[in-house]
């Protein structure tokens, strides 16, 4: 993988891999807060690494929900420099015709076993997570590699 950025004014800054581009910005009043920030951008990557696998597993079983997301809640060190992440809460949530042993199955598989982003993030904080399959939690558990 080779990442190139270009510094585009202010602190906007335009990262390209592959052809792809995405923006970073700093919050305001630094930057303009007009895209993500690069701590922002690595959440987002644990969350699409891990939502990837699980869906890749739901096709797998032919049991794709009706709608499916993961949010993240990031927890960050406080009183001095750096400011690095402490802890992270994923929680799944899906709706539909998808059973319970498939969906534990699949996220315990990403954070197990497949999510390289959450096997790196795992080796400096503890990633906790939850699953709620229509509206009930069923499940919890901890990213282990």
């Amino acid at each position: 993988m080779k990442v190139d950025l270009q510094w585009t004014g202010s602190m906007k800054f335009t990262s390209v891999a592959d052809g792809k581009e995405t923006v970073m910005d700093a919050k305001s009043p630094i930057g303009q807060g007009s895209a993500m920030t690069p701590k922002e951008l690595v959440g987002a990557g644990l969350a699409g690494c891990t939502a990837m696998d699980v869906i890749a597993l739901f096709k797998k079983h032919k049991q794709l929900p009706e709608s499916f997301d993961v949010s993240v809640d990031i927890q960050t060190s406080s009183g001095g420099y750096p400011v690095v992440f402490t802890h992270a809460l994923l929680t799944y949530k899906a709706k539909g015709a998808v059973s319970k042993e498939v969906f534990i199955e699949a996220v315990t598989s990403s954070q197990t076993k497949y999510c390289g982003v959450s096997a790196m993030l795992a080796k400096a904080f503890p990633i906790e997570y939850k699953l709620v399959l229509n509206d009930e939690v069923i499940h919890e558990g901890q990213a282990h590699f």
